[in-house]
């Protein structure tokens, strides 16, 4: 089994020094060399009007989980933390917290 560190190739949006990438509705953010990165998966999209009337769609429900990278651990044991948030912005700032909390331990 390769290192998950060593498969992820290419370049991706930087935020705090790490990797921030989102694939559909999926977001990942962390470094694969730390104990713990953030997941976080849109579950349910809102619309809402933007600049000049234009209607946007923006994330709404986010399942927040924070994962060890320890891949010798079963999936259902990597989940160190995992919580619902309503708002990306909620979701991510509240992820960051306990992402830091756990990656200092």
């Amino acid at each position: 089994m390769r290192d998950a560190a060593a498969t992820v190739n290419g370049e991706y949006l930087m935020y705090c020094d790490k990797p921030f990438v989102r694939e559909n509705n999926t977001i990942c953010y962390g470094d694969m060399t730390d104990d713990y990165v953030l997941f976080m998966f849109i579950l349910t999209n809102k619309t809402v009007e933007g600049a000049g009337g234009k209607k946007v769609e923006i994330p709404d429900q986010i399942l927040v989980q924070i994962l060890s990278t320890d891949m010798s651990k079963k999936p259902s044991d990597r989940v160190a933390k995992q919580f619902n948030k309503s708002g990306l912005y909620e979701a991510m700032d509240i992820g960051l917290i306990w992402l830091d909390k756990l990656n200092k331990k």
